[in-house]
């Protein structure tokens, strides 16, 4: 069994998610592909404090690059949507696993959801699917209208929750997305745009739940049992006793890290990337901000046994219970997540604004550091088209005021 500290077990899951050292050259359109390819999925989410993270997951790994491509990928059908670890992008190639009609996804919260209202208001989703038949595709803004309720509020029609339900149900597919907003389309019509897509209804549940399985651990690189469900939200949980079968078939392979309670695995994919941490050949060089949406800290408790990185998504918390802020980017540097920040990108006046930047406990604000972090600020600032820095306040707080003479030598540099 190779033995791995856990900085050889951290640098192994950074190289996977194609975070480990940062990108050699300007990236090009089929790196989005790959980086999804890697990644297994990419989480959508709506909120544009800055970028949206699925383009801020994007710039991590692959620095600046034009996020209209990633919407072309969607137009031509090379990735499409679906609920896995939640709203997500995943390669068309995966279409099969995701929208199988099995019981593995039954359990998320979104197909709980479809079924319920397939349930209560089957006749409304058959009606707009024979509109969006007719008539073309559709969004759901295309259905808004405002009418008064009794009690003062304003209600939304209810067709968005219908074609919420058909997409679920996978008798809706988006065929592309304009200004962000879903576009809502018939499978066939948007999958003639692919190549060959074909569903074995014949696979059984079992084969579909490893398949999750070690797709997920390939995406990770090197996960313990009880982090797995929560890649594709399964349940139940994994345990190492259902993995063992993957072990001794060679597709998994079991692996020590010392100072971690239980067993990890490694996809044999990664054996290669195995055997260079275990010589300590691996080496984290990349400095960059992450969304906090991103696979490496979207599981607080992964982040806190990999990292020691207590990480909660503040933005769905109330105001005033916010120990960081509203849209909190995790800071990624040379292997470790060394602190956090509140930022908000400021378009029409080209301004990127730190409202806050906490250090962790523990991290000494050196020369290296601070600049290795003026760097990725300012890299980040610049792809949002926001090159105008500005630093409110810090944790420590002389850590503001050595951030911005090292932002100021970054941009005259």
């Amino acid at each position: 069994m190779k033995s791995l500290s856990e900085q050889q077990a951290r640098n192994l899951h950074l190289a996977a998610q194609g975070l480990l050292m940062p990108p050699r050259a300007r990236a090009r359109r089929m790196a989005v592909l790959a980086a999804i390819e890697r990644m297994g999925l990419l989480q959508i989410d709506t909120i544009h404090i800055v970028a949206r993270s699925p383009y801020l997951v994007l710039f991590s790994r692959l620095g600046d690059y034009p996020m209209h491509w990633l919407d072309e990928l969607l137009a031509r059908v090379e990735i499409f949507e679906c609920w896995a670890h939640e709203a997500c992008f995943a390669l068309i190639g995966d279409f099969a696993l995701h929208r199988h009609p099995s019981p593995v996804r039954a359990s998320h919260w979104a197909y709980r959801g479809a079924a319920h209202m397939q349930h209560e208001q089957r006749g409304g989703i058959d009606a707009l699917i024979a509109h969006i038949r007719t008539h073309g595709a559709v969004k759901s803004s295309d259905f808004e209208r405002e009418t008064p309720s009794a009690g003062g509020w304003w209600n939304r029609s209810n067709e968005k929750r219908l074609l919420e339900a058909g997409f679920a149900l996978g008798e809706l597919m988006i065929a592309r997305r304009e200004n962000f907003q879903r576009v809502y389309d018939l499978p066939e019509r948007v999958l003639a745009k692919a190549n060959r897509v074909t569903i074995d209804a014949r696979m059984e549940v079992a084969e579909i739940r490893r398949r999750f399985l070690v797709d997920a651990v390939r995406a990770l690189g090197i996960a313990q049992a009880h982090w797995i469900d929560d890649y594709f939200r399964l349940k139940p949980k994994f345990k190492d006793t259902e993995i063992e079968a993957c072990v001794i078939s060679g597709e998994l392979i079991c692996v020590e890290v010392r100072g971690w309670d239980n067993p990890a695995y490694v996809h044999r994919d990664h054996a290669v990337l195995l055997a260079r941490a275990a010589r300590g050949a691996l080496r984290a060089t990349h400095t960059t901000l992450l969304s906090p949406f991103d696979p490496v800290v979207w599981h607080r408790e992964r982040a806190r046994a990999m990292f020691g990185f207590d990480y909660t998504i503040e933005c769905y918390v109330p105001e005033h219970k916010r120990r960081y802020g509203y849209f909190v980017l995790p800071i990624l540097r040379r292997g470790r997540l060394i602190g956090r920040l509140d930022a908000k990108a400021h378009r029409l006046r080209g301004e990127f604004e730190i409202k806050a930047i906490f250090l962790e406990a523990g991290i000494r604000a050196d020369a290296s550091l601070t600049v290795d972090v003026a760097m990725a600020i300012q890299r980040a600032a610049n792809w949002h088209g926001t090159p105008r820095v500005i630093v409110r306040r810090s944790d420590p707080r002389p850590f503001a005021a050595a951030l911005r003479a090292a932002l100021r030598q970054a941009v005259s540099a």
